[in-house]
């Protein structure tokens, strides 16, 4: 990409993005922010940058939590981390073919939607290749913050990664004009 001005809004992956990746989680006494994750919102929120969860829960559809639950667990994520713009959850399974499900991006084209922007100024931070993949076919771009279970190959072929969540989101926004020096710019 080219330096270009701040994203309109940047839209996260949930579980092991913003918060600890604990499989199916339906207790909100689970939840706990990643290390950054409240600094790299806050930077964000005070340059007036829309945000956004874009997550894919197929417990729902595999019966192993309820949609209530998922909005339990959504609600502390905000408890913990303030408040989001835009929240986009997909509950189906992997094999139930909606066009919602990360690495497809209706979640990112609804968000984007809510938001009222385009696709194309939007960022999709998340930590798998799926994220990557739904931020590419929606239009908007992609930043890989790899954890543990992020494949080697889902690495290689991300076009853009940061170290952690914090580092991504200062890469996002990149450096503070002076006072009255014109556009913001950074590498998106």
């Amino acid at each position: 990409m080219t330096a270009a001005r701040v994203p309109a809004a940047v839209l996260f992956d949930r579980d092991g993005t913003l918060v600890e990746d604990v499989p199916y989680n339906g207790d909100p006494g689970r939840v706990v922010p990643v290390p950054g994750a409240r600094s790299a919102l806050a930077l964000l929120r005070r340059r007036g940058v829309r945000t956004g969860v874009v997550t894919n829960q197929s417990g729902v559809a595999r019966g192993l939590l309820t949609a209530a639950q998922v909005r339990a667990v959504n609600a502390r994520v905000e408890r913990l981390l303030g408040p989001f713009d835009v929240w986009a959850v997909c509950p189906h399974g992997p094999d139930d073919g909606c066009g919602c499900r990360k690495p497809a991006p209706g979640l990112i084209l609804s968000a984007a939607r809510e938001l009222g922007v385009r696709p194309a100024d939007c960022v999709v931070v998340g930590d798998i290749g799926s994220d990557m993949e739904a931020a590419a076919a929606a239009g908007a771009a992609g930043v890989l913050v790899p954890t543990p279970i992020t494949l080697p190959d889902e690495v290689r072929r991300a076009r853009h990664r940061a170290p952690d969540l914090l580092a991504a989101v200062r890469d996002l926004l990149g450096p503070r004009p002076a006072v009255g020096a014109g556009a913001e710019r950074g590498p998106w």
